[in-house]
C-alpha cells in the first residue's frame, strides 16, 4: 500500500514535471513565433522549436548544476553586453556571446567538479525526443489538418517530449554517456543554456525596439504575448504526462 512518503514524492514530481512542462512550453512557443517570423516552413519551424525546447529544459531536468552555471553565465554575459553596446546589439550576437561565456564556465566547471559525460547524454536525449516528437506532430498536423492554438499546442508538445524522453531515458542515457567526452560535457551544456538564456534576454528586454520598423516591433509585441499561454499550457501538459506515466509503473521520484 502506498504510504504518506509516497505520495509527498509523487506530488513532487508532478510539480517539477509540471515547471519543466512551463520551461519547456515558454521557450517553445517563443522559439516557435520567432521561427514563423523569420520565414521557416511550419514544419521546419515546429521542429526548431521542439528540439531546442526539448534540450534545454533536459538540462534543467537532468542535469541542473551544469544549467545553472550555463545560465549564470548567459545573465551575466548578456547583461554586460548590452550594458556595453546598448541598442545596437543583435540577436545572433547576443546569443554567442552569451554562449561562448557558458562554455568558459562550463570548462571551468569540469575542471573543478568531475562530473562524468552524464549532462551531454541528458541534453543529447533530449534532442532525439524533441526531434521525434517534433515529426510526429508534423506528420499528425498533416494528415489531420488539425488547427490548435498556443496553449494546447504547447501541452501536446509537452506531453510527447516528456514521454519520449522518458521512455529512453534509462537506457540510451547510460549506453551513450560511456563514449562521450567526460571533458566536453559540462562546456557543451552550459554553452546551450547560456545562449538559450541570453536569445531570452534580448527578446524580454526588448533592446532593439528603437531599432525595428513597425512590423519587425509587432512581431516581438506577438511572441511576447504568446509566451504565457505557452507556459500554462507546457504546465499543464508537463503535470498530466507526469500523473500518466507514474500511473502506468514509471517511478519518477526514483533517481530525481
Amino acid at each position: 500500500m502506498p504510504t504518506k512518503d509516497h505520495y509527498a514524492a509523487i506530488t513532487t514530481t508532478l510539480l517539477v514535471w509540471g515547471l519543466s512542462g512551463a520551461l519547456f512550453g515558454a521557450l517553445f512557443v517563443g522559439l516557435y513565433q520567432v521561427s514563423w517570423s523569420l520565414g521557416l516552413p511550419g514544419w521546419q519551424t515546429l521542429l526548431v522549436a521542439t528540439m531546442i525546447a526539448a534540450m534545454t529544459t533536459s538540462a534543467f531536468y537532468s542535469a541542473m548544476p551544469v544549467a545553472l552555471v550555463g545560465t549564470m553565465a548567459g545573465v551575466l554575459a548578456s547583461i554586460s553586453y548590452l550594458i556595453a553596446f546598448g541598442l545596437k546589439a543583435e540577436l545572433i550576437t547576443i546569443a554567442g556571446v552569451a554562449g561562448v561565456a557558458g562554455v568558459a564556465a562550463g570548462s571551468l566547471y569540469a575542471w573543478m567538479v568531475t562530473r562524468g559525460s552524464r549532462p551531454l547524454a541528458e541534453i543529447l536525449n533530449g534532442l532525439i525526443a524533441g526531434l521525434l516528437a517534433g515529426g510526429l506532430l508534423v506528420l499528425a498536423f498533416a494528415l489531420t489538418g488539425w488547427q490548435v492554438n498556443m496553449f494546447v499546442l504547447a501541452a501536446v508538445a509537452v506531453a510527447c517530449v516528456g514521454t519520449l524522453f522518458q521512455l529512453s531515458d534509462g537506457w540510451l542515457v547510460d549506453r551513450v554517456a560511456h563514449w562521450l567526452p567526460a571533458m566536453l560535457s559540462a562546456p557543451v551544456v552550459a554553452g546551450v543554456i547560456a545562449a538559450v538564456v541570453g536569445a531570452s534576454i534580448w527578446f524580454i528586454g526588448g533592446t532593439t525596439t528603437a531599432l525595428l520598423d513597425d512590423r519587425m516591433t509587432a512581431a516581438l509585441e506577438e511572441i511576447l504575448s504568446s509566451i504565457p499561454s505557452g507556459l500554462l499550457g507546457g504546465f499543464v501538459g508537463g503535470a498530466l504526462s507526469g500523473l500518466l506515466l507514474e500511473f502506468l509503473g514509471f517511478r519518477l521520484e526514483a533517481g530525481r
